[in-house]
């Protein structure tokens, strides 16, 4: 079921309790993102928004990009334990040792592919069929497409992103639409 927004327009559920969600479901969220750069700092984000609300990482987007040197794979790949130690240190970014370290490995991961592969790779995963989903309760938190798409990240050498992070980055970056039907972003 949709919600109306402050402007009276329907939007999927979770949307309208705060204006980063608002911003973000209308902007955002489900619209197409076919690069290497932009599909790592989703894919970072979902992974450090694994056990927390979504809210806190859009509150914190900018210090990350900022912190990660705007999810320039090439740049951190090169991070060392200095980089390590600084961004432990960063109160604008959650300081957790595992995501620090997979968002370090998984730059390198991401470099041995060639340009464009992980694109590639992502979008290969695109289910032909999506059913439209009318009410929250329809939209699924993994997918055989989502499980598939883990599977094929680690085999890749990428670490931290399971079946349910695969997921919600395909809904992220537009490789599913799980927007409502009667949802004013559909």
């Amino acid at each position: 079921m949709t919600v109306a927004g402050p402007d009276g327009q329907p939007r999927c559920g979770w949307a309208t309790s705060a204006p980063e969600y608002i911003a973000y479901h209308d902007n955002e969220w489900g619209k197409e993102i076919r690069d290497d750069r932009g599909l790592f700092e989703r894919m970072t984000l979902e992974g450090f928004q694994s056990g927390l609300s979504w809210i806190t990482i859009l509150r914190k987007r900018e210090n990350f990009r900022t912190a990660f040197a705007h999810f320039d794979p090439e740049v951190i790949a090169q991070f060392g334990s200095a980089d390590f130690d600084r961004l432990m240190a960063d109160p604008g970014i959650v300081r957790n040792r595992l995501k620090i370290n997979a968002t370090i490995s998984n730059a390198r991961a991401l470099l041995e592919l060639g340009e464009g592969e992980f694109t590639e790779l992502l979008w290969s995963f695109r289910p032909a069929k999506q059913k439209v989903p009318k009410k929250l309760g329809d939209v699924p938190a993994t997918t055989p497409e989502s499980v598939a798409m883990a599977k094929a990240l680690k085999k890749n050498g990428f670490v931290f992103v399971g079946p349910t992070t695969a997921y919600a980055l395909m809904q992220a970056t537009g490789i599913v639409n799980d927007h409502l039907s009667t949802c004013i972003a559909r």
